[in-house]
């Protein structure tokens, strides 16, 4: 029981490190789309 158990936490640390390693690789593109919102006059400080 503890090899089948230490060999899932090595598959599990694995797998988090890949993850961790394929975000801060991956190149995300940033938002292109235009937001524009009405802001009433009352919202506004005077």
């Amino acid at each position: 029981m503890g090899k089948i158990a230490g060999i899932l936490l090595i598959v599990v640390l694995l797998v988090l490190v890949g993850g961790g390693v394929f975000l801060a690789s991956f190149d995300l593109p940033a938002p292109t789309a235009r937001v524009e919102k009405v802001i009433p006059d009352d919202h506004l400080p005077k």
